[in-house]
This record gives structure tokens, C-alpha cells and sequence, in this order.
């Protein structure tokens, strides 16, 4: 497994780092500082020496940006993998994409949040743009990183089952982890009237239909080797996964984006931004 991880100096990416401790060995690891470096932001300077202030705040940022790429590798686990350094100036979020296409990786590795000329780059910004454009699996660590053992998976369908077991045979992680698969059914009624018991007859057997489909998802996992069960619950999807992710006391969420549609659409849709911040635990978006 290629794996990129990024760092910038902000705790979050620390605590990205401290991740690959439960991350299984790279074929090859590439670390990714990127310097958006600002321009002066002066009218009225002289072309020549708004030129030259540049370049000295570029090659001190350089100089900065050096000193923590040695610092991360020094601070990775011993089976992290062969391991290249690179800097690169410009937009953070294009160049991670433009490297992980470079590269070939498999999954990008990442902190919540970033520090740079805005003192701060929210979920909203740089993570939500690499969940939206990565061309791979995307971890995103948003707090401290006690262990990567207690998995939850929602599941929205059979695109979603099989983005995730192709990314799980990958082996994506350094010890035997537990799976728990969870797919939500809106709790809806019929748009014709019925009575009650009518319509407790079709969500019983609404239910019973996920709890087949999870199950035979759950065995296909059994079947590489993952100790896996599964559940299936009525109810909003966003809020069940959160409700399900703090009961599981979840280490990690493992989320798909594949067809951006009804479970799996609070990841890249319009309230993706505060359901992620809310997230008790990191969260790994696969494609």
C-alpha cells in the first residue's frame, strides 16, 4: 500500500502521524509538507522588492518546512516503510491531490485542521476539498489517537460494500482490528395511509431485508480474515452513525464516498462540515 502523509505542524497532523503506528507497512511512504506562501499584500511596493520580500519569506518557510519533514520522520513508527520527503509551494489541497496522483497512493493520511497564513483551515476548506477530489482513501484524524481497533462501517447499498472490501483487502492496518457494520434505514412512513400495525409490518420487514444484507457483507469480511459483525437500525443516518460511533466507543469511523448518496452523502454534502467536527474519532473515507 502507497501511503501519503501530510504534515504541516499543527497538532491534528502530529497525532496523524502517531497514527501510522496502527497503519500497516507502506510499500512506500511519502511525506507532504505544503508552503502556501502569501504574496505581499502591498499596492503601492515596488515590483523589485515585493519580489525579493517574497523570496525571503519563502525561503525561510522552505528552511521551516525542511526542519519538520525531518522532525515527522524521526517521530515514525519502525515499520512505517520506505520513506521520501517532499516540499512543494502552492495551494495545499491541490498539491496533496496532485501527489497522491503522483505517487499512485492508496490512502492519504492528514490532520483535521492546518496552520498557515489563515492561522486556520477548517474541515471546510483543505480536509473537505481532499475528500472531495482525493483520487484514493482518505484519513482524516481530528483528535488524540489512543488505538485503531474498534471499526465502525456504515454501509448505504452494494457500491458501498464493495469499495469497502476492496479497501480492506488491502490490509490497510498493522493489528487485527473489529469491524462492526452498521446500514440505517430512514424511519419514514408510506406516503398512502395505513394503519399502525401495517405500517410496523413494513418496517419489520424492512429491517429484516438490511439485516440479510448486512450479514452477507459481515461473512465476506469473516472470509479475509476480519473479526466483523453487523447492525441494522431505523432512524436519521447521520445522527445513528454518530449515536452508534460514541456507544461502540469507535476508534474509527471507515466511511465510503462512492455515489455521494443517502448514508454516505454527509461526508461530502451540505452538512458535512459540522457532522465531521462532531465526530468522536477519526474518520477513513474510501472510494
Amino acid at each position: 500500500m502507497n501511503t501519503l502523509l501530510v504534515v504541516d505542524g499543527s497538532d491534528n497532523a502530529y497525532e496523524a502521524v502517531h497514527a501510522m503506528k496502527y497503519l500497516a507497512q507502506a510499500e512506500q511512504l511519502t511525506l507532504l509538507h505544503a508552503l502556501d506562501v502569501p504574496r505581499p499584500a502591498y499596492p503601492m511596493m515596488v515590483p523589485e522588492v515585493a519580489e525579493e520580500l517574497y523570496r525571503s519569506l519563502e525561503q525561510s518557510m522552505r528552511e521551516d518546512g525542511e526542519r519538520l519533514l525531518d522532525r515527522v520522520q524521526s517521530l515514525l513508527p519502525m515499520h512505517a516503510g520506505p520513506t521520501t520527503k517532499q516540499l512543494r509551494i502552492g495551494s495545499p489541497a491541490e498539491m496533496i491531490v496532485a501527489t497522491a496522483e503522483e505517487q499512485k497512493a492508496d490512502l492519504i493520511v492528514m490532520g483535521a485542521r492546518g496552520l498557515g497564513p489563515i492561522k486556520e483551515r477548517l474541515l471546510g476548506s483543505v480536509s473537505h476539498r481532499i475528500l472531495t477530489l482525493a483520487p484514493c482513501a482518505t484519513l482524516i484524524v481530528n483528535g488524540p489517537v489512543k488505538a485503531m481497533k474498534n471499526i465502525l462501517l456504515p454501509l448505504q447499498g452494494l457500491s458501498d460494500a464493495e469499495a469497502a472490501i476492496r479497501f480492506l483487502q488491502l490490509k490497510p492496518f498493522h493489528d487485527p482490528v473489529e469491524i462492526t457494520l452498521l446500514t440505517v434505514l430512514p424511519s419514514t412512513q408510506p406516503p398512502w395511509p395505513v394503519e399502525a400495525a401495517a405500517a410496523e409490518t413494513l418496517e419489520k420487514q424492512a429491517l429484516e431485508s438490511a439485516r440479510g444484507y448486512i450479514e452477507s457483507v459481515t461473512e465476506r469480511l469473516r472470509a479475509l480474515g476480519y473479526q466483523a459483525h453487523g447492525l441494522a437500525v431505523l432512524g436519521t443516518p447521520s445522527a445513528m452513525i454518530l449515536q452508534e460511533a460514541t456507544n461502540l466507543r469507535a476508534d474509527l469511523i471507515l466511511m465510503g464516498t462512492s455515489g455521494r448518496q443517502g448514508i454516505t452523502r454527509f461526508v461530502l454534502g451540505s452538512v458535512s462540515h459540522a457532522l465531521l467536527h462532531k465526530m468522536p474519532c477519526p474518520v477513513l473515507a474510501f472510494h
